[in-house]
């Protein structure tokens, strides 16, 4: 797994509105992973921007959110989440700021991809293509996790075909009963 873009950030807490700074990992598959230190042991959040992130905005654009101390506003970048919810990060500099806006804004719309090594060649795996299976980095040094994407809709065609041929079976039963005053007649 190729990591884009690594370095420290300021993150603010979701409780406690606190900043503290944290080593921030971006790696292809758009896991956003948060650690204490840089030497990557202890991960303390990851966050699948592929999946989550909606919106990115930097500097001047984040209204509402103060910096943390002894950093301007323009070091801001706050990564809009779904369910209504945002990361408020901070960089060191403005251009830092800048180039993390755009990592993660590539990162959420490019799709993912995967080298052959037999062929030598990069395929690029569509976001939401089913039974794909995606490789992103563990917990520890060495570590990886597999995720396995299934059709949320899987099955659901024979589901509907069984209803509509029970439906029909009681349609054709009903009738021959309106039917049946008739014939005794």
């Amino acid at each position: 797994m190729a990591l884009l873009r690594s370095g420290w950030l300021w993150r603010q807490t979701s409780v406690l509105k606190r900043w503290k700074l944290n080593w921030c990992d971006l790696w292809v598959d758009g896991s956003l992973c948060f650690y204490k230190s840089d030497n990557r042991r202890e991960l303390e959040q990851r966050i699948n921007l592929k999946m989550a992130c909606i919106d990115v905005r930097s500097g001047l654009e984040c209204g509402g959110v103060a910096p943390p101390e002894s950093n301007p506003r323009e070091n801001l970048i706050v990564v809009y989440l779904r369910q209504d919810s945002t990361l408020n990060l901070c960089a060191n500099s403005e251009d830092e700021s800048l180039a993390w806006k755009l990592t993660l804004l590539d990162t959420r719309r490019n799709p993912l991809f995967t080298y052959d090594p037999y062929d030598d060649f990069y395929q690029a795996v569509p976001l939401n293509s089913y039974h794909t299976v995606y490789m992103t980095p563990g917990a520890g040094p060495g570590t990886h996790q597999l995720i396995v994407q299934r059709d949320p809709f899987d099955g659901v065609a024979e589901s509907v075909a069984l209803g509509l041929l029970a439906g029909m079976a009681a349609g054709t039963a009903m009738r021959s009963f309106l039917w049946m005053p008739f014939f005794f007649c």
